[in-house]
């Protein structure tokens, strides 16, 4: 009998359950949408933001030895010690490196400059010839090297690491005299085993400059395959690969420092913890979160001598960026379920007032409250779910479209997730009956049946 009068109740006042169906629903997709967007959100804003460069930075031990006596630093001046190249690709092999995005060495070498009698350009001549050699900074790394760990290859580079550094060519000149042996064929960014050199940008304008000259360095006549624009130091520096640097230095194999790429999670308690006092239950907790200092951490550990730590600046943005981003998206959850838990209240409200007649004949042949009110709860029921279910799908199709507008990918919906939309619909529209609800069971049945409220 029960389920037959909750069917005939459901039947009747079709534009009101209609218009309270579409608030549960609207509310519940946009539920749908912002809890998919934010449980799949935080690698995808890492990738995003890792156009703001690298956030870890591995230097060798003894840089950050500071020997000092009554206030005097006795470290002796120096270009302090080196990395071994050959250690690089163990950063893949480190408990997170699916989580490495990349990293990129640099080797700084103080070189000298000047106009190579192979040059032809006349603005090099005029300009460079007779003011002598000048001092210039010339930073070896990788541009898009091809490295291996066991059987995993892998490319990185400053191209994956310093996304914004562009390349110009210009007017360049094809076919220079004096073109290196092994040089690009085309010009932009160099090879990694070839002898030509990015100039920045700023330094080739002094030295009137650009892509398929020829620049003597320290005595070596190299091609320059494109200029480099970054906006900061390097646009007074020669970016050469790595190997002619350390041929140029005389040490071979000799890295200065390394940046590095990673995606991480945003900073809290557990993060900011000394390893050293955790007990072994949450050290392991610690190391298996991709912090960026348990990161940090297992960088140490692969790279012997060396000393990592988070560039400040760039990982505390990465947190709050994601943090506030997360949070808005809490708010609009919020919003909009209250909004339609409101809407299904005024509709609920509504559709029980205009059938107080039939609330005060139940009542009169002997229904008690807990009787009427489970049937106008049995009805709110069918209402959540039917607008559940289809508050999902749309949630779920609106979801996928922020993931390709936004992230240029795909927003995955997790099957877990499809309950806990159904249970927050039920919730939703339970909580914006359960007034109106009250208030019919409250009618007396005397003034009910002569339509009196």
């Amino acid at each position: 009998m029960f389920p037959r009068l909750v069917y005939e109740s459901f039947r009747h006042q079709t534009r009101r359950k209609l218009l309270a169906g579409i608030a549960i629903t609207l509310g519940v997709a946009v539920a749908t949408a912002m809890i998919a967007v934010a449980t799949d959100i935080g690698d995808k804003i890492n990738r995003e933001l890792r156009s703001y460069g690298a956030n870890l930075l591995i230097t060798p031990q003894e840089d950050t030895l500071d020997v000092e006596v009554g206030g005097v630093n006795l470290k002796p001046p120096s270009d302090g010690a080196y990395l071994s190249e050959a250690d690089l690709p163990k950063i893949r092999g480190t408990f997170w490196h699916h989580n490495i995005v990349g990293f990129a060495p640099m080797l700084p070498v103080p070189v000298k400059v000047g106009a190579s009698a192979k040059d032809t350009s006349k603005d090099a001549a005029k300009n460079v010839a007779g003011d002598g050699d000048k001092d210039v900074t010339l930073v070896g790394t990788y541009f898009n090297k091809q490295l291996s760990f066991g059987k995993e290859e892998f490319t990185t580079g400053v191209r994956i690491t310093h996304p914004w550094w562009k390349v110009s060519c210009g007017d360049a000149r094809d076919g220079a005299p004096g073109q290196s042996e092994g040089s690009a064929t085309n010009f932009g960014w160099p090879n990694d085993d070839s002898q030509d050199i990015l100039v920045g940008e700023r330094l080739a304008a002094r030295l009137h400059k650009r892509a398929g000259d020829t620049l003597e360095v320290s005595g070596r006549p190299l091609t320059i395959s494109g200029i480099l624009s970054t906006g900061g130091n390097e646009d007074n520096q020669i970016v050469a690969p790595l190997a002619l640097a350390q041929q140029i230095l005389g040490k071979p194999g000799a890295v200065r420092r390394v940046y590095v790429s990673a995606l991480t999670k945003p900073p809290d308690a557990l993060s900011a913890r000394d390893p050293k006092t955790m007990t072994p239950e949450v050290y392991d907790r610690w190391y298996c979160s991709p912090y960026v200092e348990s990161i940090a951490y297992q960088l140490q550990e692969a790279i012997p001598h060396s000393h990592a730590e988070q560039i400040r600046q760039v990982a505390q943005n990465e947190g709050t960026v994601l943090s506030r981003i997360k949070g808005l998206m809490l708010l609009i959850t919020f919003a909009a379920l209250f909004a339609s838990a409101l809407a299904v209240s005024a509709a609920m409200a509504t559709a029980i007032y205009e059938r107080r007649v039939e609330v005060g004949l139940m009542k009169a042949l002997g229904a008690g409250n807990v009787a009427v009110s489970a049937i106008f709860f049995a009805e709110a029921l069918l209402l959540a779910v039917a607008g559940g279910i289809v508050g999902f799908s749309v949630g779920a199709l609106l979801a996928r479209q922020i993931g390709r507008s936004i992230f240029n990918s795909q927003i995955a919906i997790e099957p877990v997730l499809f309950p806990i939309i159904i249970a927050i619909a039920v919730f939703v529209t339970f909580a914006g009956s359960v007034a109106a609800i009250r208030r019919a069971v409250k009618f007396d049945p005397v003034f009910a049946l002569r339509g009196e409220g």
